[in-house]
């Protein structure tokens, strides 16, 4: 590979059109993709709507993990779906209750020096194996697997030194939340988080995994490891060894920017409702009663986390009125809790065993009481994310989580009286790469149940708006507000008509009602700063423009959402002068002329406001590509076009 850092090595290997400078556009060859149930089934019916024949990519895998309750016909119909599709198209197809995607696809097919893209924004998890990992949204996705380069702005290449050795009672959930701690939300946007340094010699492959799954909840682009002797000792363990290559960043490498964390200085941490980035140290909280504790998700997938929490429970009794509810993230994982016995101290502590899967992280069951503590070691705290209205989730390491449900109250784990459970990896793990579907050689037809429609097409972009400010939202609204999660709303998936009832509900609960006026002639929406942070749900933008969204003007966007708005059609404007979001008022009507031209032109618009006959600046910054995108009135309608 080429010198530099590892992310530079990782990108100039399938480096396709552009330039490695930070802010102008590159195309990279995807190696493989990753697509789970909430998102695929979007994935598949625009691979349908492009007239795919057969994936291109090494390898294209589809997960069922986010919607495995099955309360009616809906999801088990599109359990069926998404296994004909890949009966059709030529995918890797993981059934329901196999596990969640990112673990599962480090255990079976994460390859160090690959490229992988998913529309799911925790993708970037498999960059602890030496990969560039990077969540998009599902069309993207669809583009890549079609044998399409995938389109993004240089990032920056964020270093962070880590020296030292974690201490007893830390863990690598702890290393994340530090950087949310100084960093928050949007301290990674346009950045690519490398780590480095002898610090890493303490963590495990499974232990980077927890860091760089929420480095999406940083914003960042993505986060990488070293592919080093750790990253081979799991290969290993898989036995997939076979598959390892060392790459390491060169000596004396320069980052764009630097930060360094002394591992042995850290102490417990936990986010406090309703951000990752509320971090305090677990001591200032302590202390305040708890109902629920849940481990297991992406951001602790480890089985090293699942084996300390059940040797702090040896002995143990979980606290009366607290639930302790456990999440086995992968089928084989479950497998090895059993036998190697770590399962029964668990059930004879009274927790609960739930199957293997995204469940209460995704707001899929699990969702705690009103107004009572739940304390998870998930990657994300949105408002009402767990299911819940004026929820408060805490983020922490499992052994916060496990400490809390033992005395019921928020516990800094070195207080709890009984000695650091040593852990090793066990000798001998069960590896079960056999539940696994692979493609087959014939194709197969779609089988689409009742409740699955097919994709709405949009037209191409007009060249006037004239219409409201339906609704003015605030800073780092999360993609869960724009489009909720959750058992009542994800069955709809396939669904968007449906679906889009749903549209900014936790914002406005008669927003759906208030659209309707506007279905043909279009609304707006403004916001403030890290517009659709979080999850890179494509349905956060089909459903609200099915509505009649047309344009978004924000002081700023997560990197995710503002792809998915270009890439069906809706125009993301920035405001020139920040002062102007707080001089509009929702309900304002805004009149804005040659759209057109000034798509093609990128520099300023002048926008009307009707309503308080004033004026006003909006910036448009797209690259050719992103032109071409738009004024078709979505990615669909290019490629149908060409």
């Amino acid at each position: 590979m080429a010198k530099g850092t590892v992310a530079q090595k990782l990108i100039q290997s399938h480096l396709q059109s552009g330039e490695m400078t930070p802010g102008k556009e590159i195309s990279l060859k995807i190696d493989q993709t990753l697509t789970q149930d909430a998102t695929g089934t979007m994935v598949m019916l625009e691979l349908d709507a492009m007239h795919c024949k057969r994936v291109k990519t090494e390898c294209s895998a589809q997960y069922v993990d986010h919607n495995v309750l099955q309360e009616d016909f809906k999801n088990a119909d599109d359990h069926i779906f998404l296994q004909s599709a890949c009966q059709r198209y030529g995918i890797w197809f993981s059934r329901a209750g196999n596990g969640v995607s990112h673990p599962v696809h480090m255990e079976s097919f994460g390859i160090p020096g690959k490229t992988l893209i998913g529309s799911d924004s925790h993708t970037c998890a498999a960059g602890s194996l030496g990969m560039l990992a990077i969540g998009t949204g599902g069309l993207e996705v669809a583009m890549a697997m079609m044998g399409q380069a995938f389109y993004l702005t240089m990032p920056k290449i964020w270093g962070i030194k880590l020296t030292g050795t974690l201490p007893e009672w830390v863990s690598a959930k702890d290393v994340i939340l530090e950087m949310l701690r100084r960093h928050t939300v949007s301290g990674g946007v346009g950045k690519i988080i490398e780590y480095y340094g002898p610090g890493l010699d303490c963590l495990s492959a499974m232990d980077r995994h927890v860091i760089a799954n929420m480095g999406a909840e940083l914003g960042a682009t993505t986060s990488v490891f070293p592919s080093d002797q750790n990253t081979l000792a799991f290969l290993r363990e898989q036995e997939r060894e076979d598959c390892w290559s060392e790459i390491v960043a060169d000596k004396d490498v320069i980052y764009d920017e630097y930060d360094e964390i002394d591992l042995s200085k850290l102490e417990p941490l936990i986010a406090c409702p309703s951000s990752p980035d509320k971090v305090v140290p677990v001591k200032e909280v302590a202390g305040k009663p708890v109902s629920q504790c849940m481990i297991g998700s992406s951001a602790n997938p480890g089985f090293r986390d699942f084996a300390v929490s059940a040797m702090m429970l040896n002995g143990q009794q979980v606290e009366a009125h607290v639930s302790l509810d456990v999440n086995p993230v992968s089928r084989q994982q479950l497998e090895n809790l059993t036998d190697q016995r770590y399962l029964k101290n668990f059930i004879h502590a009274g927790a609960r065993i739930h199957q293997a899967g995204c469940n209460g992280c995704i707001g899929m069951g699990q969702a705690p009481a009103t107004n009572r503590i739940s304390l998870r070691t998930v990657p994300r705290n949105f408002p009402g994310r767990s299911g819940t209205d004026n929820d408060l989730v805490y983020l922490c390491s499992p052994e916060t989580a496990i400490a809390s449900a033992i005395t019921g109250k928020i516990t800094d784990p070195r207080t709890l009286g009984i000695p650091y459970p040593k852990y090793s990896p066990p000798s001998f793990m069960v590896v079960n790469h056999g539940i696994l579907q692979p493609p087959p050689e014939n194709q197969v037809d779609l089988i689409m149940g009742p409740n699955i429609k097919p994709l709405p097409i949009f037209p191409p972009l007009e060249d006037e708006f004239d219409g409201p400010v339906l609704l003015k939202a605030g800073n780092n609204v999360s993609t869960d507000e724009i489009l909720p999660a959750g058992n009542k709303v994800l069955p709809f998936r396939s669904n968007i008509p449906k679906i889009a009832e749903f549209s900014f509900s936790r914002l406005d609960s008669r927003f759906y009602e208030r659209s309707k006026p506007y279905r043909d002639t279009g609304f707006a929406i403004i916001a403030g700063d890290n517009y659709g942070q979080g999850s890179s749900r494509e349905h956060a933008v089909i459903a609200p423009r099915y509505l009649g969204l047309r344009i978004v003007i924000a002081q700023s966007y997560a990197r995710i959402h503002r792809k998915n708005l270009i890439n069906f059609g809706v125009l993301p404007l920035t405001f020139e002068n920040p002062g102007t979001y707080e001089t509009i008022s929702q309900e304002d009507k805004l009149k804005i002329e040659n759209i057109i031209e000034a798509v093609k032109q990128n520099g300023t618009i002048t926008i009307h406001n009707i309503t308080k006959n004033t004026t006003f600046t909006a910036v448009l910054k797209f690259s050719k590509r992103e032109q071409e995108i738009l004024l078709a009135g979505g990615l669909i309608n290019l490629v149908r076009e060409t």
